[in-house]
């Protein structure tokens, strides 16, 4: 697929900081954001109010490619609206996490979010925020990166995250469920976790949220994606 945007991808584990990272980037720039996470929790979601079973695989390709879904960009988040409904909140919690990450391993469901994912490419540019972004579904982006951080530390950030949300987590249960998690997307058949063969990684674990914002945007600059800061 070409496009005439160029497209930066942030692929990597939960917790690596791809969301707040990818949405700060594209402020910064004035680019378009595609959070690919939230569509496998989105289709996840509407599987659970549509009463689909998350091994139905035919049935949920389906509610892939009809998700009546808007991303609204705000100053310091990206609204979620799911059929008309603010769905910001319910899509993140670990459950449907962990649904999203199942829905996520069946061909039928990637293949019918594809397009849609790939129809986000437009001017000025886009930030692609996911786990196959620049190993499926931009293999021509002009600049790929892979973030990543220890699950320890990805866990603490989950744990903070949740706490901020007033929402009670078990430090030791995220840890575990971001092992195991990990442990399923690097070994699953299809779009398995990893890098793509000629993307940079990065070790988020010692950077603050700045440094990365200011790292990935003199990258683009090198290569005359973004102007230089």
């Amino acid at each position: 697929m070409k496009g005439t945007a160029p497209v930066l991808t942030l692929d990597g584990p939960g917790g690596a900081g791809k969301g707040t990272i990818s949405r700060l980037v594209a402020e910064r720039l004035g680019w378009h954001l595609l959070d690919s996470g939230a569509l496998y929790r989105l289709t996840a979601l509407a599987a659970q109010r549509h009463g689909v079973a998350l091994d139905d695989e035919p049935g949920l390709e389906r509610l892939a490619s009809r998700l009546d879904v808007v991303f609204v960009a705000e100053e310091q988040s990206t609204r979620i609206l799911l059929e008309g409904d603010d769905v910001s909140r319910a899509i993140r919690t670990e459950q449907m996490g962990d649904a999203a990450s199942r829905v996520a391993a069946l061909n039928g469901v990637r293949q019918g979010l594809l397009q849609r994912q790939r129809d986000f490419r437009q001017a000025p540019g886009l930030v692609a925020d996911g786990r196959d972004m620049g190993t499926v579904v931009f293999p021509e982006a002009e600049l790929k990166v892979f973030l990543t951080a220890s699950p320890e530390e990805r866990a603490r950030r989950r744990h903070l995250q949740l706490q901020q949300a007033g929402v009670d987590a078990s430090l030791s249960s995220l840890l575990k469920e971001i092992q195991a998690r990990d442990a399923r997307d690097m070994q699953r058949s299809v779009a398995p976790l990893k890098p793509a063969d000629d993307a940079i990684t990065l070790d988020t674990t010692s950077l603050s949220i700045p440094e990365v914002v200011e790292r990935l945007t003199e990258w683009l600059a090198q290569r005359g994606l973004a102007p230089a800061t």
